[in-house]
Order: C-alpha cells, then structure tokens, then sequence
C-alpha cells in the first residue's frame, strides 16, 4: 500500500506528464488548462471532431497548413478550441505570435479574446508555464493585449474599418451572423473586409497562417468565396449528420470517421431529437447550410411548389374553421401600366395552418386603394373574424395609415424587419412543413392560383413581388404579434382586442 508521501509523489508524476503532454497536444490542453478555467464544474464531454479540429490546429503551428477552413455546426466548441484555446497554448512555446482576431462583431470576438487570457491567467497555466512570458501591464485591455515577448493579440470585426495591425495569425471565427444569413449586403461586406484587410495583413504571408472557422450561412459566404477564388486552402468539414457524399480528406489523411448516413456529429452533445427540432425549425435550406455545411442554391428553391397545400371548398365556406382573420396589404399608388402592384391578401389562421381565403393584386391610385382597403375589411364573410388589418408603415403605406385611421378598426401598421428575401425565409420553414393552403385551382374562379404559386416558386428573380411581401408580411404577424400591440375589434363584443 502506498504511503501518502508516495500517492502525493505519485500525483506530481502524473500532473508533470500531462504538463508535458499538453505543451504538445493541443487537445490535452484543451481538456486540462483551458477548460476548467472556462467551465468549471461542468464535464468535458470528449468526441472525435474535438481531436480533428486539434490536429489540424496543430498543422498550423508547425506550418503544415498555412490556410486553414474549418466549418462545423454551431455548439460544437468551434470558439472555444479556435478562438480561446488554441492562442494560450500557442504562446506556451511561441509567446511571440502575434494575432489578430476577428468575428462579425467586435464584442464577440473581444469575449474570445478575454476568455483566451483567462486561460493565460488561470492559476493552472501561470503553475506551468507562468515562467515562460508576463503580460504587460500598460498594453493588457479587452481588445488588445501583449506580453514581454512581443506577442500580442488584437481583435476587430469583419464590418469595422482597416486596422493598421497585423499578426502571424489571423484567426476569422463566423465572419457573419446566423441572423444575417439572408444579407447579401452582410456577406459582401465580410468578403470585402477580407479582400482589402485581413488578407493582406500576416506578418509574413509566406511563414505565417489564416484560420478560417464557421457554419456555413450560404453559397457566397466567406467559405465560398476563398474555396473558389484563392489556392492552398485546407478545407476540414463536419456535418451534423454523416453525409458520405460530403466527406473530404485532408493533408493530414483525416477523414470524417462516420459509416452510416445520418450519424451525428456528435450525439453526447445534440442527440437525434433535438437535431430533428433544429431541422424542423430552420427548414431545408438552413439546415443544408447551417448544420450539414453544404448551402444549396436559392433561386426558386424559397417556396417549392411541391410544398404548397390546397383545399378544395369555396373560401366563404371555410370561414366557420379559422381561429381568425386578418388582411396583410402591400401598397403601391402610381396606377401606371408599369408599376408595382396593390396586394391584399386576407388569411385564415387554423392553428399552425394558414389559409389564402382571398386576393386583391391590381394596380391602383390612392383614393382607389383606400376605397379598396374599407371595402375588404368589411367583406362578409370575413368580416366576422377579421381580428386586424395589417399595412406596411413605409414608402407609400404611411400615407393610407392616416387616411384610414379613423374609418377601419383593427388597422395595424407593420414595419418590415430585414429585405424581401430575409422575409420570404423566415416563413419558408412552414411553407415546407405544409402549413400554407391555397383555393384549389380546379375552383371555378380561382385558376389564378397557378400563377401566384409560379410566381412564388420564381421569386426573387421576379419583376413585380407584391404577392409575395403581402404573405410574408401576413404570416410573420402570426409568428411575432407578441412583440407589437395591436388594437382590433373583437367580432363577438366590437370592443377593442389588444394583441
């Protein structure tokens, strides 16, 4: 039996081995320096794409790979490996590197930043390796701090201005926002910063290394752009299901280890019921780009005509069955032969369901929208559960707003968040589980609606979207109403309803 002299001899043995392991392993660091200082109390739950991320990390360090793309799904510790970890352990036997890290914004990649000096500051790392390198404590802020080898790290963000800094490391971790997923504008303007800052900005191009990490957003995300532009970019992909046509192997001969199709990624940390909710929730094409890292196409692919549902009863019929009623209007005035068009859409809210039970798209002037717009909201028999009436607050909306303010109880002006296409995707979810019923054209006066459902299926690449927005506009209301108050008659007391 050994004596306490011996077990705490024993210990110091042990902990001097994982001190030496975890000079060189990055995935031991991770495991034993960076993580209880990051999470204490909390297991670290281990699996393979946590040691593949590590090795190719290690790549880096030793200039195996010079440029590196690594993208996973989300709450996967892509962050915390890259953007935390791997610069602390770095500095272990390299305390000069210079880094200049950045994300979408600068408060998320300083959070990266300060997390990383937690590590570095950590009682743990300071018992290590503390003799190697000090911080200096009139360079040692949130955004920028260096020690007494000339290292230094640096953050920015990929829509803030040129910095004059640079770094033997650029580290990008999600160059765009999740929610800027639709943005074209939030994507040019990353591949833009890219092009005129980050790129040119390594110590030395020819020695020093890019990390490049996040879920892929779309076609022509940051990703897209370097795989298809530039040359000598390593590309490491893990899908959250196993995709045998996605796998790729990488110069160090790693390739995704998954036999099965579908297999998680990692099913400790997200298992099959909560991955099935994500995919629910985002839709094909987020899914194809947010989790499996493999974005498709969109022209014509926002609103399948596969996934649109009919019925087959006239809609003054199918009044009795909603929950109820409301009227989404987008306004264009001119009346030219060439302008956009008025559209009016009154939908029927049947629990998830939404139902198109009539249309308005012509072209009109003011007095005849207006006069359009009383008519409609008194429609029988729609009428009757017609809870509000929603217009666009901009371009010419604010104008009909005023006119009708006094005349058409439950009007509801709405300001539109995001483009048309930011809209469009934020309801393509339902439209593919199957929750948006149309009139049946086979409907004697209703053969319209294989042109609106052409018409969707095209979009955007259509001239006239009017449609479109009144949908979208209509559909989101359902979807966000508790973050407006609205005021409509209530049809069983005709007092007011607040929403």
């Amino acid at each position: 039996m050994m004596s306490k002299a011996e077990r705490v001899k024993l210990l110091m043995l042990l902990q001097e081995k994982t001190r030496r392991d975890a000079m060189v392993n990055l995935h031991t660091f991770l495991q034993h320096y960076a993580w209880p200082v990051l999470q204490p109390g909390t297991k670290f739950v281990d699996n393979w794409h946590i040691h593949a991320i590590c090795e190719h990390l290690e790549a880096v360090s030793t200039g195996q790979i010079k440029r590196l793309v690594i993208n996973l799904p989300f709450r996967m510790l892509k962050s915390t490996i890259i953007s935390q970890a791997f610069p602390a352990w770095e500095w272990i036997k390299r305390p000069h590197l210079q880094y200049l890290t950045a994300s979408y914004a600068k408060d998320v990649a300083t959070r990266d930043a300060v997390d990383s000096r937690k590590i570095i500051e950590s009682q743990l790392y300071q018992d290590a390796w503390g003799a190697k390198f000090k911080m200096t404590s009139d360079q040692n802020v949130k955004t920028r701090y260096e020690n007494d080898a000339k290292g230094s790290r640096v953050v920015t963000a990929t829509d803030a201005a040129g910095t004059g800094f640079g770094g033997n490391r650029i580290i990008i971790d999600d160059p765009v926002s999740a929610a800027e997923a639709d943005s074209e504008t939030a994507r040019a303007t990353s591949i833009e910063w890219w092009r005129g800052t980050a790129a040119t900005r390594l110590n030395n191009p020819q020695e020093d290394a890019i990390v490049l990490v996040h879920q892929r957003l779309h076609q022509q995300d940051l990703t897209g752009y370097v795989l298809a532009e530039e040359r000598g970019w390593e590309h490491l992909v893990l899908p959250m299901r196993f995709d045998p046509e996605l796998r790729k192997t990488t110069i160090l001969g790693f390739k995704d280890p998954r036999k099965d199709k579908g297999e998680l990624l990692s099913p400790q940390r997200l298992n099959n019921d909560t991955v099935t909710e994500m995919e629910e929730r985002l839709g094909s094409y987020h899914t194809d780009a947010q989790l499996q890292q493999n974005p498709s196409g969109r022209e014509g692919s926002i609103f399948k005509q596969k996934d649109w549902k009919f019925y087959h009863t006239h809609p003054d019929q199918m009044v009795g069955e909603m929950d109820e009623i409301i009227w989404s209007w987008d306004c264009a005035f001119k009346g030219a032969s060439t302008s956009d068009f008025v559209a009016g859409h009154c939908i029927g809210r049947k629990g998830a369901s939404k139902y198109l039970l009539a249309r308005v798209c012509e072209r009109m002037g003011f007095s005849a929208t207006k006069s359009r717009i009383e008519n409609e909201a008194s429609r029988k028999p729609f009428a009757s559960k017609t809870v509000a009436i929603l217009v666009e607050d901009k371009a010419n909306g604010p104008a009909i707003l005023d006119a009708l303010e006094e005349d058409v109880p439950g009007l509801t002006p709405i300001t539109p968040q995001g483009g048309k296409v930011v809209r469009a995707h934020a309801v393509q979810p339902q439209h593919e589980a199957g929750n948006f019923y149309l009139p049946s054209p086979t409907l004697p006066g209703f053969e319209w609606v294989n042109d609106f459902t052409d018409l969707f299926a095209k979009f955007p690449g259509v001239t006239h979207d009017d449609d479109i927005d009144a949908w979208t506009q209509g559909v989101n209301w359902f979807q966000t109403r508790e973050n407006f108050k609205r005021a409509s008659v209530s049809p069983a007391t005709g007092g007011n309803r607040v929403y």
